[in-house]
Formats: C-alpha cells, structure tokens, sequence
C-alpha cells in the first residue's frame, strides 16, 4: 500500500512538472503573438484545495507566484510554504473583518471591490508600518451573482484610494462571464484592457497600472492575446479538484 501511495504521488508531481512546462509553452506563444516577451507575462498558480507539498514542489520549478482564495486556507498553509522569491497573493474574496489575518503575510491583494475594504486593508497595513499592493476586482460582465466592482464606478474608487495612506493600487483584475463563443469572452477582456490602458494614462497618487490579471485554466491563452500580463491557472496546473 506504501509503495502504490508513493507511486501515485511521483506520478503526480510528474503531471505537475509536464503541466506546468506545456502552460509556459503557451503563455510563451501567447506573448509572442501579442507582440509581448514570454518573461512580460506573470503566471500566478491558483492554489486553492492544493495541499502546501504540492505548492511547494510548483515553486521549485519556477513558479513565481501563487494565490490563495480563502484566508482560512492560506493560514493553514502559511507555515509550510517554501516561499523563497515566490509572491503569495490572495485572490478570492476578502471580509474586512479578516484583513487583519492577511495583512503584512501577503504580497497582493487582489480582490479589493470597495472602498469600505480598501479603507481596512489601509488602515490595518498603516498600523502595521508597510503600504499593501492591490488589485481592483472589476465585475466586468456586471453579473449580480458575482463579487467585483461595477466598472461604472471604478474611477470614483480609485480616486478616494489615491487618497489613502498604507495601500498602493497596482493594477485591475476580473473574472469575466462564462462564454459560449471566444469571440464574446475577448470582448470582455478586450474592455479590461480598455479600461487598464484609460487608467494608465492618469496621474493620481498610490495608483499605477501594473497589472491586469485576467484568465483562469480555460481562457489565459485569449485573455493573453487581448492584454492580461497576469494569468491565474489553477486545475490547468494541478489538475481537477473537488470544492465539496
């Protein structure tokens, strides 16, 4: 039973591996037929329901950054990350009663969606002595059932944040509609990237556009094409896991 265990698990990591260098390989190509360099493009694992050996042995590939989507989760990993020069984000939605938990463990933030989150997360990372970079979540397909701010008002946020002490905004994020058809789903995207490149070309204070982190397993390929230099792949990477 010892050695089928054992078996099974190398037999794992070899899938992590052979995933993990087809994905390069297309974010790769992706960037190429952007008119982008491979290195311009940031590959963030989704990390949720992996267990931190299996995160850990990512890293040791080359994996540069990772995201956690539950706080519960990423403390319960913390002590067991082999980080090194690997960024560990949180990209799921956050409760501003749980900033304190993160805050000063996290590189990013990505899912900042109001200003009562970003006035805690500013608040808290003051107190601690250090500015927290985030990322706005923008519900671009204004889905009612979905997290994200409504695109509408994304200039009135940011321009509250500049005032903001403890926090840095650095960039967008979305998680766009499900698509029947690719040519919808561009559209989506292509409209982050609007919006990315409009913001861009603004001044205010403790806001630059860094980052547009868009597409997930089944779409970083498009969302590369249409502009994201941060992609989130999580089953594309470890394989399908069960949420139950």
């Amino acid at each position: 039973m010892t050695e089928k265990l054992s078996t099974e698990y190398e037999q794992r990591l070899l899938q992590v591996k052979q995933n993990y260098d087809y994905i390069m390989a297309r974010i790769a190509e992706a960037a190429e037929k952007s008119g982008r360099k491979p290195e311009d493009i940031k590959f963030l694992a989704a990390t949720k329901t992996v267990s931190y050996d299996i995160i850990n042995y990512a890293i040791s590939l080359g994996l540069k950054y990772i995201g956690e989507n539950k706080v519960q989760e990423l403390n319960s990993k913390y002590d067991d990350y082999k980080l090194g020069d690997c960024e560990l984000h949180l990209i799921g939605h956050l409760q501003t009663n749980k900033v304190k938990q993160i805050v000063g463990k996290v590189s990013m933030i990505q899912s900042v969606d109001s200003i009562k989150l970003a006035k805690e997360i500013a608040k808290v990372s003051s107190n601690q002595g250090i500015t927290t970079d985030v990322l706005i979540e923008v519900n671009i397909g204004r889905e009612e059932n979905k997290t994200g701010l409504n695109p509408d008002m994304l200039y009135e946020l940011l321009g509250e944040i500049s005032h903001f002490e403890g926090i840095k905004v650095r960039g967008l994020m979305a998680i766009p509609p499900i698509c029947a058809e690719k040519t919808e789903l561009c559209k989506y995207f292509e409209d982050m990237h609007n919006l990315f490149v409009d913001i861009s070309g603004k001044t205010m204070d403790n806001i630059s556009m860094d980052y547009l982190s868009m597409g997930m397993s089944a779409d970083y390929y498009e969302a590369i094409l249409c502009g994201a230099n941060m992609v989130r792949i999580g089953s594309g990477l470890f394989g399908a896991r069960s949420y139950t």
